[in-house]
């Protein structure tokens, strides 16, 4: 029997499946039944009943599987305390990014961190939808908003102001908007996640808050969709401000009205557990504050957000 084995067995009862589990951890399912066997025969019980349709625990299983389970974490975590101790940047990295501030910002700032430490590998998920870490097997998220679960653990990496942008060629065409209650009669661009179409902008200065109800003709479910419309001139874009970044610097969209801010946010490097705060998730999460405060300051520069987002 292999440590190797109790990872299957795990993953199989997770699953409930040989074959989904094998998918999971990127092997055969002829490798993973193997295993199953190896430690079965090697415990002398069966760990699992099968039918033609289903796998479920066995009562020897229910047993046996949570203590395996505990002693699997004091071995990971034992390796992971010695790895600590040495500074040792290796091992995989499972990362979650949105889909307009990750391709295009944090994927090469990857590609750097991936150059200058060889030993790690990298998985990247690409999406806007919210991640579920164990269903989707990732160890840490890049996300826009402060975590909302307890058990999550995360680190703050910026404030992100949001603008309302559009490119100059739209605002000639169609005017420019000077105060929120103008925009109803504007194209929003408007983004959608699960079916729901976020079409009421939010924007305040110093006194007041007003909620907005857009009129539009286009809504998508990708980040990067609106960005690429906002920069085509289709109508009016609320984006963050990293992701409008290098278009705002090129002159290709502009900020509008910008005495009515929208809503900031914030961008969160999110954790499932304390575990996953590894040598690399920290040395990442300095790599992405440096990075991020690069553009931020960039952008003070420019006039287009005001110094005091690095508090």
């Amino acid at each position: 029997m292999l440590l190797e084995d109790l990872i299957v067995i795990l993953k199989v009862a997770e699953f409930r499946s040989i074959t989904a589990a094998a998918a999971n951890l990127d092997m055969r399912t002829a490798t993973a039944s193997a295993a199953v066997k190896r430690v079965e025969n090697n415990l002398g019980v069966e760990l699992f009943v099968r039918t033609t349709r289903h796998l479920r625990l066995s009562a020897a299983g229910e047993r046996y599987l949570p203590q395996c389970e505990k002693a699997l974490l004091l071995l990971d975590q034992a390796k992971q305390n010695m790895k600590d101790d040495l500074d040792i940047i290796d091992g995989q990295l499972r990362i979650a990014l949105s889909s307009d501030f990750g391709r295009h910002f944090v994927t090469p700032w990857l590609d750097e961190f991936m150059d200058d430490h060889p030993q790690l590998r990298l998985r990247t998920s690409i999406s806007d939808s919210n991640i579920d870490f164990y269903r989707d097997s990732i160890d840490i998220a890049l996300r826009y908003g402060s975590p909302t679960e307890a058990n999550l653990y995360g680190f703050k990496i910026c404030n992100v102001p949001r603008l309302l942008c559009a490119t100059p060629e739209y605002l000639e065409k169609n005017g420019t908007p000077q105060h929120p209650h103008d925009l109803p009669s504007f194209n929003g661009l408007l983004y959608q996640l699960y079916d729901v179409v976020h079409d009421v902008w939010h924007f305040s200065d110093d006194e007041n808050e007003f909620k907005i109800k857009m009129n539009s003709n286009r809504a998508g479910n990708d980040g990067d969709l609106v960005r690429r419309w906002c920069v085509a001139g289709k109508g009016l874009a609320v984006k963050s401000c990293l992701d409008m970044s290098a278009d705002l610097l090129a002159g290709k969209v502009v900020s509008v009205m910008p005495d009515f801010k929208p809503t900031p946010t914030e961008l969160w490097l999110i954790c499932p557990s304390r575990q996953s705060i590894t040598p690399a998730v920290r040395l990442l999460r300095d790599n992405f504050r440096k990075q991020s405060t690069d553009i931020l300051k960039q952008l003070i520069a420019k006039g287009f957000i005001d110094k005091s987002v690095l508090k």
